[in-house]
């Protein structure tokens, strides 16, 4: 038995400053901007009320596009789960996984991210 649920939600940014991307997701969503920005970061988390998903805008090469992360206590249980459903793996990182939907829609699949995990993730068998 294995567990995962949804953990971050990504808006991958094609753009040469995070920063000012952040600031409009941060007003159009609600959600303040960290008290510590590093001006040429690759990531921004915005911060959200504990236990919601959390928003991260992520500096990308390739089309601005939305992703989402699943969280997991054991990766590779979870990527077979989601490959007997019909996602394939499109890359391989050292702390996450790059799936793809048969929808066409790419995700990623990594270790708990945030709080309350044990307490809200789905089992699978």
């Amino acid at each position: 038995m294995h567990k995962s649920r949804l953990g971050n939600l990504v808006i991958d940014c094609h753009t040469g400053d995070l920063q000012q991307a952040a600031r409009f997701w941060s007003a159009a969503l609600g959600c303040p901007m960290p008290a510590h920005v590093v001006a040429d970061d690759r990531f921004l988390q915005l911060e959200t009320k504990p236990g919601e998903v959390q928003v991260i805008l992520q500096k990308v090469e390739h089309s601005p596009r939305v992703h989402l992360d699943i969280e997991t206590d054991a990766i590779e249980k979870e990527i077979g789960r989601l490959e007997q459903l019909g996602a394939v793996i499109v890359a391989r990182h050292q702390e996450w996984i790059v799936m793809e939907a048969p929808t066409g829609h790419r995700f990623c699949v990594g270790k708990p991210y945030r709080g309350g995990f044990e307490l809200a993730a789905n089992s699978w068998t």
